[in-house]
C-alpha cells in the first residue's frame, strides 16, 4: 500500500515538474521585433505607385479635433478599433513613376520631428529606387513632417537631381522672415524648420514655386485644398483612373471621413479645410479615385463610399503588381 502510494505520489510530481517546464519554456527562435521595410506598390494606369513609409506621430484626437459632437471622438476611436487616449498617426510619402518621370509626393520628416520617423530615404532604397533618380519633389505644404525630408541626416540635400516644387502661397507664407516673426513664438520652430528645409535647394536654384490648381507634369495636376495657406493635393491621372494625393486633408481617419466639417487645430484657417473635404470626399466617392493620406494608416491607400450623410474609408487590398497588366 505504502509502495502504491509512493509511486502514484511520484507521477504525481514528475507531471507537475514537466507541466511547470512546459508552461517556461523558451522557444528555439527569439522573437524579431522587426517589422517588414515600409513601402507598397500599386498601379494607376500606366503609372507605378509606391507609398513609402517615413513612420509615425502619437495624437490625442481630442485635444486636437475641432467642431466635433459631444462622443463623437470615442465612438469613432471605438468604431477603429482604437482603444488608447493617443493614436499612431502615419506619415507617409508616395513615389510615382510615369514613364517619363520619377515623382515623389512629400518627403517626410527626417530628424526635425524625433526618433519614430525618418524613415522614408530607406524605405525608399528598400523598394528599389535611389534618391539621385527622382526628378521632382512635390511638396504639399510646408509642414516639417512633409518637406524635412528633402534633406539627409547631414543635412545636404537628398535628391541631387530633383527640383523641389510648391505653391507661391505656401512658399510666401512660410518662408518669410515677417511672417515668422508675427507669428506666436511657438509656431517659430515650423517656420525655420521650412526654411532650413528648402535653402540648400534655393541656392542651387532647384526650387519651382507655382499658382495653386496649376499644371504640374504630363497627369500631374495641384489641387488647392486648405489646411495651410497653399496647401496642395496632387491629381494624377492615367488611362482614366485618378489618384489624388491629399496631403494633409485629413489627420484622424476614424473621425474626419465620416465627418469631413470636422477640423483640426493645426489648419491655418479651418474653414477652406473643411469646404475643401466636403467637395473632395464626395467627388472621390462619385468617381471612385484612388486616395492617398499623408496620415492615412500605411499605406494609406484606399477608396470613400458614401455612407448615411458621410463617408466610410476602404482601405485597398493587398495585390501583387503583375507583369501582364
Amino acid at each position: 500500500m505504502l509502495h502504491e502510494r509512493l509511486m502514484s505520489w511520484t507521477r504525481g510530481a514528475v507531471a507537475a515538474c514537466l507541466l511547470a517546464a512546459a508552461g517556461t519554456a523558451i522557444a528555439e527562435a527569439p522573437q524579431q521585433k522587426t517589422q517588414v521595410p515600409g513601402w507598397y506598390r500599386t498601379m494607376v494606369g500606366d503609372f507605378e505607385v509606391t507609398a513609402l513609409y517615413d513612420g509615425y506621430i502619437d495624437l490625442d484626437p481630442a485635444a486636437l479635433l475641432k467642431f466635433t459632437r459631444p462622443g463623437e471622438i470615442r465612438r469613432g476611436m471605438d468604431r477603429n478599433f482604437l482603444s488608447g487616449k493617443t493614436i499612431q498617426t502615419s506619415v507617409n510619402g508616395y513615389l510615382v513613376n510615369t514613364g517619363q518621370q520619377l515623382i515623389l509626393v512629400d518627403a517626410g520628416a527626417q530628424q526635425m520631428f524625433g526618433p519614430t520617423l525618418g524613415k522614408l530615404a530607406d524605405n525608399l532604397k528598400a523598394a528599389g529606387y535611389d534618391p539621385a533618380q527622382v526628378d521632382l519633389v512635390l511638396i504639399t505644404h510646408l509642414h516639417a513632417d512633409h518637406v524635412g525630408g528633402v534633406l539627409a541626416a547631414d543635412g545636404q540635400p537628398l535628391f541631387p537631381k530633383a527640383q523641389v516644387m510648391v505653391t507661391q502661397p505656401e512658399a510666401d507664407f512660410w518662408l518669410s522672415d515677417a511672417k515668422m516673426q508675427a507669428a506666436p513664438k511657438e509656431m517659430q520652430g515650423f517656420f525655420q524648420m521650412a526654411k532650413t528645409a528648402v535653402a540648400p535647394y534655393q541656392a542651387a536654384g532647384r526650387v519651382k514655386l507655382f499658382a495653386p490648381n496649376e499644371q504640374i507634369a504630363p497627369g500631374v495636376k495641384a489641387v488647392a485644398t486648405g489646411h495651410t495657406p497653399g496647401h496642395s493635393s496632387y491629381l494624377f491621372e492615367s488611362k482614366g483612373q485618378k489618384m489624388l494625393v491629399l496631403g494633409d486633408m485629413v489627420h484622424i481617419g476614424a473621425v474626419q471621413f465620416a465627418r469631413p466639417e470636422v477640423a483640426m487645430a493645426f489648419d491655418t484657417d479651418n474653414q477652406p479645410a473643411i469646404a475643401s473635404r466636403k467637395t473632395v470626399w464626395a467627388q472621390a466617392a462619385k468617381e471612385k479615385w484612388l486616395l492617398a493620406g499623408a496620415h492615412v494608416s500605411f499605406p494609406g491607400l484606399g477608396h470613400l463610399r458614401a455612407e448615411g450623410r458621410g463617408f466610410a474609408w476602404v482601405p485597398v487590398d493587398y495585390s501583387p503588381i503583375r507583369s501582364d497588366k
